[in-house]
């Protein structure tokens, strides 16, 4: 049986099984989209709290593609794990090739996963070797698993591959500890993928772009916590006033390799924060 007809049984399986009201297929998620002048784009994002899955554009988000620098994530957990990096204070020399401004330069794993430094990660899969990758790949069911081809690059190429809906079932098991990594590493990474910080709301994401033969994937995979504050009754068992209430989203289109009518890398950006917006409004 084909990986991809498994994925569209399970879907349907899962939207049988849970149709009363726990997933929703969200229309204003393509509005969305195409507001910004995409055709070809997914979200799905998964509200913990109520137990609610909602999605845009099922069959793209059953569809796998390589994950480009999202896979950033599982190779910072890997290389923590397997002591590669002792920490996120690993610096790695520049090798001294030009290539973006930023990336010039010598580097911790906290920079690196900032600027998304592709040097600093590849040498960081070569540490690892092909053998730990497969191990971990394999233990953590991500995507299909497949680390073909070079060491390197296997994320870049169409070996490695994961659908939207696998992205969100793995940054829910890390953000719960329950990837096969030690709580410490888990944590590690967790704190890596922080980028913006308020008092109503934390937000947490690595983006990707992927080229492929004509056309380029925008990857933004991540989770948001809504931050509230609850006073508790004095006898309460909870100690603490504040209450965080996950989202753990993936966000993924493809545009033609000559579409430059937008940055693009900026637009990725803006559309996730209205989709996260959307769905906090109607979740409350």
């Amino acid at each position: 049986m084909r990986p991809q007809f498994f994925l569209s049984i399970l879907f349907i399986f899962l939207l049988i099984a849970c149709a009363k009201t726990r997933i929703h297929e969200h229309d204003e998620f393509g509005k969305i989209f195409k507001e910004h002048g995409i055709n070809t784009g997914c979200f799905i994002v998964r509200d913990h709290t109520h137990d609610a899955l909602y999605f845009f554009n099922k069959e793209q988000c059953l569809r796998r593609f390589l994950p480009a620098s999202t896979f950033k994530i599982f190779n910072s957990l890997v290389s923590l794990e397997t002591a590669v990096a002792a920490d996120d204070q690993l610096v790695i020399k520049w090798d001294s090739v030009v290539r973006r401004t930023e990336w010039n330069k010598d580097m911790n794993m906290r920079e690196a996963f900032k600027t998304s430094c592709l040097p600093y990660y590849q040498e960081l899969a070569r540490r690892i070797g092909k053998e730990r990758f497969q191990f971990y790949l394999d233990t953590t069911r991500y995507g299909n698993k497949n680390c073909g081809g070079k060491i390197d690059e296997f994320w870049l190429t169409d070996s490695l591959k994961i659908t939207a809906d696998e992205q969100v079932g793995f940054l829910k098991r890390l953000y719960f500890d329950e990837l096969p990594f030690a709580e410490r590493t888990q944590r590690i990474v967790r704190s890596l993928m922080l980028r913006e910080d308020k008092p109503e709301y934390k937000l947490y994401y690595k983006t990707g772009t992927g080229v492929m033969a004509d056309s380029t994937i925008y990857w933004i995979v991540g989770y948001a916590e809504k931050i509230e504050h609850i006073k508790e009754h004095a006898n309460s068992m909870n100690k603490s006033d504040v209450r965080n209430y996950p989202f753990f989203f993936a966000q993924n289109f493809v545009l033609p390799n000559s579409d430059t009518s937008k940055n693009w890398f900026d637009e990725r950006l803006k559309i996730m924060h209205e989709m996260l917006q959307n769905i906090q409004a109607i979740s409350k």
